[in-house]
C-alpha cells in the first residue's frame, strides 16, 4: 500500500462546477445556482486566490469579483507561503535530504491547493527532482497529472501519465498501480476511447482507492457508462449487472440501473427513455462526458437496434416502432441513416414496411479485412521504397 496519504489536491469539483456555469446548454440551467454556490465555497475553503483572480478577470466573468475576499485570500496565501519558505530554508541549513524533500512537497502541495498553475508545476517538478523514494515520486507525478485534469491541459496529463507508468514499472506498489488505472481510464474516457477506458475501469472496480481524483460514486457510474457501450451482452450481465460494486451505487443513480436492466432484458421503449434521461441528467452535466454525449447516445441506439435485429430475419416497421416507443417515421429515418453508413446490416422494404436483416458472411468479412490491411501494407511498402531508392 502507499506509505503516504494522497491529498485530494487540487479539488477537482471546482472545474466541474465552473463547467456547469460556463456551459450554455439549457439542460444545465437548473444546476447553475448550486454550482455557483459550491464553486465559491470551494474557492474559499482552499483560499484559492490565484485561481479566483483568473476566473474573475475574464471579459465575461462567471463569478463576480469580491475585492475584499480576494485581498483576504491573498494575505492568507502570502503568510502561509512565508512559513513554508522559512521551513524549507531551515531544512536546507540544518537538516537532511528527507526533511528538505518534505518541505519542498509541502510548499508544492500548497501552491497546488490554491490553484496557481505555473508555480505549482514548477514547485512539484522541483520536489520530484529532490525526492528519493520511488513511491513518493510516483505520488508527485500523479499530482501533476491532477493539475493537468484540473486545468484541462491534455499535454500535461498525457506526458505525466507516461512518466507515472514508467516509474510504476520500475517497482511501484499494488495501490499505486491500481490508482494509475483509474487515472488512465478517466483520461481515455475524456478522449472518447470507451473500449480501452472500460477495460481499465472494470479492472480497478473492486480495488478502487483513487478518491483524490474522483468520488467512488462517479467512478462506478463512469465504469457503467463505458462498459454498457462496449461489452457483449453476456459480459454486461457478469461484469456490471452482477457486480456488487455496481449494485451498491445504482440506487443513488437509478437511471443507470434502468439503462442496464432494460437493455439487457430487451425492454427497448424503456431503454430509450432511460437513455434520454441519462443524457440530460448525467452526460451533459459531466465535464468529462459532455463532449461525447451526442456520440454516446447515437452509439447506444445503434447497439439497441442491432441487438433486436440480430434476433429476427425480418421485422415490420410498425413492430419496431412499438418496441422502441417511437413513431414509424422516426424508426425509418434512423435505420435508413445507420444502414447507409454501414452501421447496421439490414435493408428496408418501404413498399411492404419491412426491415430485413442482412448478415454479412464470415468469409466476406475476412476478405474485406485482408483487402483493407493489404492496401495499408502496400502503401507502407511504397513509402519505404521511396526512402530506400
Amino acid at each position: 500500500m502507499a506509505d503516504e496519504v494522497v491529498l485530494p489536491i487540487p479539488n477537482l469539483t471546482i472545474p466541474q462546477n465552473l463547467f456547469i456555469l460556463s456551459n450554455p446548454n439549457p439542460a444545465l440551467i437548473s444546476l447553475r445556482d448550486q454550482a455557483r454556490k459550491d464553486l465559491l465555497e470551494g474557492i474559499k475553503a482552499d483560499q484559492m486566490a490565484p485561481y479566483y483572480r483568473t476566473i474573475t478577470s475574464t471579459s465575461s466573468p462567471l463569478l463576480p469579483l469580491d475585492p475584499a475576499l480576494l485581498t483576504e485570500m491573498e494575505k492568507a496565501n502570502k503568510e502561509e507561503l512565508a512559513k513554508l519558505d522559512e521551513r524549507l530554508a531551515e531544512a536546507e541549513k540544518t537538516e537532511g535530504e528527507s526533511e528538505i524533500s518534505d518541505a519542498l512537497k509541502a510548499r508544492a502541495n500548497y501552491l497546488t491547493r490554491i490553484g496557481d498553475k505555473d508555480k505549482s508545476l514548477q514547485a512539484q517538478s522541483l520536489a520530484l527532482e529532490k525526492t528519493p523514494g520511488l513511491g513518493s515520486r510516483i505520488d508527485i507525478v500523479l499530482t501533476i497529472v491532477r493539475i493537468g485534469f484540473f486545468f484541462g491541459d491534455t499535454e500535461i496529463v498525457t506526458a505525466n501519465m507516461a512518466k507515472a507508468e514508467k516509474l510504476i514499472d520500475e517497482g511501484g506498489d499494488w495501490d499505486r498501480r491500481n490508482r494509475l488505472k483509474v487515472y488512465q481510464g478517466l483520461h481515455l474516457l475524456s478522449i472518447r476511447q470507451f473500449k480501452r477506458s472500460a477495460d481499465l475501469l472494470l479492472d480497478a472496480l473492486s480495488t478502487f482507492t483513487a478518491t483524490e481524483l474522483v468520488s467512488y460514486r462517479d467512478f462506478v457510474a463512469m465504469t457503467v457508462v463505458a462498459g454498457v457501450l462496449v461489452l457483449k451482452r453476456v459480459e454486461v450481465k457478469k461484469k456490471l449487472i452482477a457486480a456488487p460494486e455496481v449494485n451498491q451505487i445504482l440506487p443513488e443513480i437509478p437511471v443507470l440501473g434502468d439503462l442496464l436492466k432494460n437493455l439487457y432484458e430487451c425492454h427497448y421503449d424503456k431503454f430509450f427513455v432511460a437513455l434520454a434521461t441519462l443524457e440530460k441528467t448525467y452526460l451533459l452535466p459531466s465535464r468529462i462526458l459532455s463532449p461525447h454525449a451526442r456520440y454516446y447516445v447515437r452509439e447506444m441506439r445503434i447497439l439497441a437496434y442491432a441487438q433486436l435485429l440480430e434476433s429476427y430475419r425480418s421485422l415490420t416497421l410498425e413492430s419496431l416502432s412499438v418496441a422502441f416507443g417511437v413513431s414509424e417515421a422516426f424508426v425509418d429515418s434512423e435505420l435508413s441513416r445507420f444502414i447507409a453508413t454501414g452501421r447496421l446490416h439490414a435493408s428496408i422494404d418501404k413498399v411492404h414496411g419491412i426491415v430485413e436483416t442482412t448478415r454479412p458472411s464470415l468469409k466476406a468479412a475476412q476478405y474485406e479485412t485482408v483487402v483493407r490491411q493489404g492496401d495499408v501494407l502496400l502503401n507502407e511498402v511504397q513509402r519505404l521504397s521511396k526512402v530506400l531508392y
